[in-house]
């Protein structure tokens, strides 16, 4: 049998294989009403997550991109937002098209997957499960699994060391520039997707080894011989 070119594949979570934005938005807009600001909606939502829900919460009390919020606001709207979340997580979210017949692929055929993600991990494993991805994957590393996030490669580094690999070795699989920040940092092989959440940029212009219009054309290109 030939040898796996990548046989560890590190998977970011939101905007990879799950369209979490209608949930995320809905309880952005909870936390806003709470605290007398206008609902921000889904199209804001989608360019501002990708940096963890602290960041996604600065930018929807801001409603900016990158300016600070109001403290006196900033602090109630993220308490609000967590309340929200932890009953709506996972109401609305979507798993992409492609991405299940790619991971039964990928696990029938002896690939080690991780789950490495900025979303803190109260909010991570109840959506993995809740979408029925959890068994796919050995190893989950969240947002505060470790002391930095993407696109510090620590997380994918940890992720690597729990599953036996080495950066040579492994593919990282995402949707940002935070996903081929780390694993360019790490020194992993870098696929992306541009479906998925970087802000309203171009996934391309951060030049991803390879992007992939579904999850569903991996096992051609991964598998050997290919």
């Amino acid at each position: 049998m030939e040898e796996k070119q990548y046989p560890f594949i590190l998977f970011d979570l939101d905007g990879t294989l799950v369209d979490s934005v209608p949930d995320l938005a809905y309880c952005v807009d909870i936390a806003m009403q709470a605290v007398g600001l206008p609902p921000r909606g889904v199209d804001a939502v989608r360019c501002w997550v990708g940096n963890g829900i602290e960041k996604l919460m600065q930018r929807a009390v801001s409603g900016t991109m990158d300016e600070q919020p109001d403290e006196r606001l900033f602090t109630p709207a993220y308490q609000a937002f967590l309340a929200a979340y932890k009953a709506h997580n996972a109401k609305r979210s979507t798993v992409y098209e492609g991405v299940i017949p790619a991971l039964d692929w990928l696990t029938a055929n002896g690939y080690k997957l991780a789950c490495v993600t900025n979303k803190a991990e109260a909010f991570t494993l109840p959506l993995l499960a809740e979408k029925g991805l959890n068994h796919y994957f050995s190893v989950v590393v969240s947002g505060d699994t470790c002391a930095h996030k993407k696109p510090h490669p620590d997380p994918l580094l940890f992720a690597l060391d729990k599953l036996g690999g080495k950066p040579s070795q492994a593919l990282m699989i995402g949707d940002s520039k935070s996903d081929i920040h780390a694993a360019r940092a790490a020194g992993c092989a870098v696929f992306a997707l541009p479906y998925g959440y970087n802000h309203g940029e171009d996934i391309q212009l951060y030049y991803p080894d390879k992007v992939l219009d579904s999850l569903a054309e991996l096992p051609a290109i991964v598998a050997p011989g290919q």
